[in-house]
């Protein structure tokens, strides 16, 4: 049956923007999880090398700029963590009229945190909300659009050519997405998570021409005890080295911004290792504000609004992507239903 929608909602993590902000941001992140104060001074020390600024809510706002573009839906903005908040956003949304409106969040992916935590982030919104609070359709996970493909392919390739020419055809593809706990990847689909990032690396790397690439891992967090997928992006950057490679092309296909994650564990972190090993590194940019991402939020749209199958690319063994719900509903039966307290974003 076809939808019909009045506005779309932008739904994302958020991040602070302002160093005044960083620690009561990371306590909003952290809230009933015990982690240390030491880990939280860790963190708000990555954010404070860039003014206490995250680029997240930066490139959304951008984002939503080219997305009123290609709609004459409005579009409205809301965050988990921290301002826009999704509840003042959805009251504002219950107030100006909105009937029913489409969701996208900023998360390609299955699993608790890349899915079920958005599904719960909207039946709050719309309980805070009250009566009259309009109906949200969340859309659909997307690894596998022709849009996230292409952008990646070509980030890939532009990324190639910023490496000396000498190197570009023994650079090594790296893809990485964020680490989970194990028991966490297992209880969701089962291994949801993992094979999504798996099945789109696969078809990233034979849109960019690649027959052979490494898929990693990064910015885990907890306690030791606790495995978490592996290998680590800079441990495995390292491994590289020792192997006679020269280059690495770094894809961060588990990101759709370049937000702190990317920009402090990825551009610092491991740039420091691949230094320090003799790495020549080439990251990727992310889809960031590129008009195409904005083409592929109203693609999803779209295939609802017109009740038509989803727009993929096809590769072998396919894996399933879930997303659509209502009103905070679970999308899909067996999918992400079970809310783990060891997931880290």
């Amino acid at each position: 049956m076809a939808t019909e929608f009045d506005a779309v909602l932008l739904l994302s993590f958020g991040g602070p923007e302002g160093p005044e902000q960083v620690m009561p941001f990371l306590e909003n992140v952290t809230r009933g999880r015990n982690v240390p104060r030491e880990r939280l001074d860790d963190v708000a020390e990555h954010y404070q090398h860039f003014g206490g600024v995250s680029p997240i809510n930066g490139i959304n706002r951008a984002l939503i700029e080219a997305l009123r573009t290609q709609t004459d839906l409005p579009v409205y903005f809301g965050n988990r963590n921290w301002d826009p908040y999704l509840e003042d956003t959805v009251i504002a949304m219950r107030d100006n009229g909105v009937r029913r409106a489409a969701v996208f969040a900023t998360s390609a992916w299955g699993g608790y945190s890349g899915c079920a935590q958005y599904v719960e982030d909207i039946a709050r919104a719309r309980a805070a909300a009250g009566p009259g609070a309009p109906e949200l359709v969340k859309l659909r996970q997307f690894f596998d659009h022709p849009r996230f493909v292409e952008l990646f392919a070509e980030a890939i390739a532009t990324a190639r050519q910023g490496l000396p020419e000498q190197l570009r055809e023994r650079a090594r593809l790296v893809f990485t997405a964020h680490s989970i706990p194990i028991a966490v990847d297992e209880r969701h689909g089962p291994r949801l998570y993992s094979r999504q990032v798996a099945y789109a690396s696969a078809l990233v790397a034979a849109a960019a021409g690649y027959e052979s690439y490494d898929q990693v891992w990064q910015s885990r967090s907890g306690p030791p005890q606790i495995p978490w997928l592996e290998p680590d992006v800079a441990d495995h950057v390292a491994a590289l080295a020792a192997h006679g490679t020269e280059a690495v092309i770094l894809c961060p296909i588990g990101f759709v911004s370049d937000h702190i994650e990317v920009v402090w564990d990825l551009d610092n972190e491991v740039a420091e290792v691949a230094a320090e090993v003799g790495i020549t590194l080439a990251r990727a940019l992310t889809p960031n504000a590129d008009v195409r991402f904005a083409q592929l939020i109203v693609d999803l749209i779209d295939e609802l609004r017109t009740d038509r199958e989803p727009s993929r690319v096809r590769g072998p063994n396919p894996v399933p992507g879930y997303g659509c719900s209502v009103n905070g509903a679970p999308c899909a039966t067996g999918c992400c239903l079970t809310t783990p307290s060891t997931e880290s974003r």
